[in-house]
């Protein structure tokens, strides 16, 4: 269950951080998302939410490697995701390829505890 906590708080803190440092991009009138400020703002539950993930991985694998991996991957992915809906990026070949490997990094990672 503890695997979960932390796959949940990581697709949450890592659309939030998007949000906060490319929304920039997507409203450019928008005065809360130009302002340094209330970004730094947004830091905090956000940082908040990350101390729990890695807490909870920490709970489920028992070591720190797995879920720098499994966050690296979580986070290309949304990050992914976000940039093509939001700022109507289209992936290239290279980065479809990059999203297919974080892919694969989370499975084998979560995998990896599985075949105990």
């Amino acid at each position: 269950m503890y695997l979960w906590y932390s796959i949940i708080l990581l697709i949450i803190a890592n659309t939030i951080s998007w949000f906060q440092l490319h929304s920039q991009f997507v409203w450019k009138e928008v005065w809360f998302w130009n302002n340094p400020w209330t970004t730094a703002l947004v830091g905090f539950p956000v940082g908040v939410m990350y101390f729990y993930a890695t807490k909870f991985s920490f709970l489920h694998f028992g070591f720190t490697w797995n879920f720098r991996m499994v966050g690296f991957g979580v986070g290309t992915i949304i990050f992914g995701i976000m940039s093509w809906s939001m700022l109507k990026e289209i992936p290239t070949l290279k980065t479809v390829i990059c999203i297919l490997l974080a892919l694969a990094i989370i499975l084998i990672q979560i995998s990896n505890v599985w075949d105990k």
